[in-house]
């Protein structure tokens, strides 16, 4: 029974390859998994991914209280040194912030050797980012696009899969990276894992049909070896059960934060609940509200009275009328833009009786495709999401904080894969493994 309890307690361990802040790393941290290493190039997203480390380290070690007292006394514009000192250097050290490339991926080699010592790596996972397979940067970039080294990116996923030799992996993209290029780096991602002995397999996860109150879609693609210890291997695409989500947004993800109006609350500061958990069971279920009893960043971009205007009657507009706004319907006098042939949805409400749409990087440009649900708006009431509402959209619990600015921190959010999606993935791989 001794072998059976050392069994029970095996450490699962991962590495993980553009980072971002963390979301897909933190599915699987909370799922029982270990981080060997993050690597990401991204400064302010890899400062959130060593605050977060050392928010685990404080955790296991019933020293949550400094990490309590380092939020509340956070200051704007200051990095996490004052965190990162109170623990081991060597948890800090699991991130690496640098730009994965073939200049570089040596030096990221041997940093991640010494990180995993003797310890295998059972699993791989992360998302290179994807402008040339996503539709914006396809828009954005034109025929550019096409020559932009981060096509390439999957290539030097699979170099990490070949010398680290994971039991599986896990490889998250945009629905795009299937179609780029007519398939062909999917084609070849393909052919490459298959030479070094895995399979993989392809799904479109829809992030609200697994707890996530977003209608977000990625693809999911999982590899796993295809012979163990000589025999082939037992294991397979994970499996995921479609949820029906009764929640709905503004009840149930936003109702218990205070209220805000346009340019209100600070970036660092603590932020208590104006109801508890008892009356929010999806924050309860999903974990959503962490650990502590208050949360920060809970902050509304400003905006000016133009789009005020606008906000209030879009809002008006989903809200009576379950319509969006067409931007060549507004009155003339509100029409700043002069393109009025494209883009015509820039002006978003999010959905308070169900799901919302996309979160995506861009929102760090603008709030206007976030427009808080604000019931009775006024022009004085009317806003876009905060920092936490966008992180809660995600299913980044509320002791999450993000480094950086706040348009940093909107940006590493959208870029996020949903933690709460990253955890039943993690979830159905454990079940897996040998």
């Amino acid at each position: 029974t001794m072998a059976k309890l050392m069994e029970k307690t095996k450490i699962y361990t991962f590495i993980d390859l553009f980072a971002g802040a963390g979301g897909l790393s933190e599915g699987f941290v909370r799922a029982g998994f270990t981080p060997l290493a993050h690597i990401e190039m991204d400064k302010n997203a890899c400062n959130t991914l060593k605050t977060r480390s050392a928010f685990h380290y404080l955790q296991k070690n019933g020293m949550l209280s400094i990490y309590e007292d380092y939020l509340k006394h956070k200051e704007e514009r200051t990095e996490g040194q004052k965190l990162w000192n109170q623990v081991p250097k060597s948890i800090i050290d699991t991130t690496i912030c640098a730009t994965i490339g073939e200049n570089t991926i040596d030096g990221i080699f041997k940093k991640v050797d010494q990180l995993k010592g003797n310890n295998k790596v059972d699993i791989i996972i992360g998302g290179p980012p994807c402008q040339a397979y996503s539709v914006a940067g396809r828009a954005r970039m034109g025929k550019k696009v096409e020559k932009d080294p981060r096509n390439e990116l999957y290539k030097y996923y699979v170099q990490f899969i070949k010398r680290y030799d994971p039991e599986m992996f896990v490889f998250e993209n945009v629905l795009g990276l299937l179609t780029a290029k007519r398939g062909e780096p999917f084609a070849d991602l393909k052919r490459l894992v298959e030479e070094l002995g895995y399979d993989m397999d392809c799904k479109v996860q829809v992030a609200s049909q697994h707890g996530v109150l977003q209608n977000r879609q990625r693809v999911i693609i999982v590899g796993w070896k295809r012979v163990v210890k000589g025999l082939k291997s037992p294991y397979h695409y994970p499996e995921l059960t479609v949820e029906k989500c009764p929640y709905q947004v503004l009840r149930d993800l936003f109702s218990d934060l205070p209220e805000r109006k346009a340019g209100e609350g600070k970036f660092c500061e603590a932020v208590s609940y104006v109801k508890p958990l008892s009356e929010m069971p999806y924050l309860d279920k999903s974990g959503i509200r962490g650990l502590l009893n208050f949360t920060t960043q809970h902050v509304a971009r400003p905006t000016n009275e133009n789009d005020r205007k606008i906000y209030k009657i879009a809002v008006d507009k989903w809200l009576n009328e379950h319509q969006r706004l067409n931007y060549a319907q507004l009155p003339m006098e509100l029409q700043t833009h002069r393109n009025t042939k494209t883009f015509l949805n820039r002006f978003n409400v999010v959905d308070p009786y169900g799901c919302c749409h996309t979160v995506v990087a861009h929102i760090a440009m603008d709030g206007h495709y976030y427009i808080y649900p604000t019931l009775n708006p006024t022009l004085e009431t009317v806003r876009s999401i905060t920092v936490r509402e966008a992180a809660r959209l995600q299913s980044f619990p509320d002791d999450y904080f993000f480094e950086g600015t706040r348009t940093s921190a909107f940006k590493q959010i959208g870029n996020a894969v949903p933690v709460v999606l990253a955890y039943k993935i993690a979830k159905g791989i454990k079940k897996l493994l040998l």
